[in-house]
């Protein structure tokens, strides 16, 4: 399981990608069509066409990491397919993982105190 730390984005490409493409092709990817950094540290999801198959590309500052998950039955829960990326939260990318409806599920609004005590 992926359990990223705080801070880091979590942007799932909303249109299906070709699943030859490795770290190289995935990382083009996100510079071109995302339009983002993948040395950034952040986590990048993907889609195959068929959504029984998931690909995660992420910099942990040593290297690139590629996790690549297929489903045995089922789908996983996407997205309508469309232009752009869709940010979702740690709980959202468990669910999604698990290949639990995670769309239904939103992050509570926190209030960030402005005193101690």
């Amino acid at each position: 399981m992926i359990a990223p730390a705080a801070g880091v984005r979590i942007m799932v490409a909303s249109r299906p990608v070709d699943f030859r493409n490795g770290l190289d092709g995935l990382s083009a990817l996100v510079q071109q069509a995302l339009r983002e950094n993948p040395f950034a540290g952040h986590l990048f999801v993907f889609r195959a066409k068929r959504a029984d198959r998931v690909k995660i590309v992420y910099w942990d500052g040593t290297g690139l990491c590629l996790f690549h998950k297929r489903l045995e039955q089922g789908r996983f829960a996407w997205p309508p397919v469309a232009d752009g990326t869709i940010r979702l939260s740690a709980g959202q990318l468990a669910l999604l993982l698990e290949g639990l409806e995670w769309s239904r599920v939103k992050p509570r609004p926190v209030v960030v105190p402005t005193t101690a005590g």
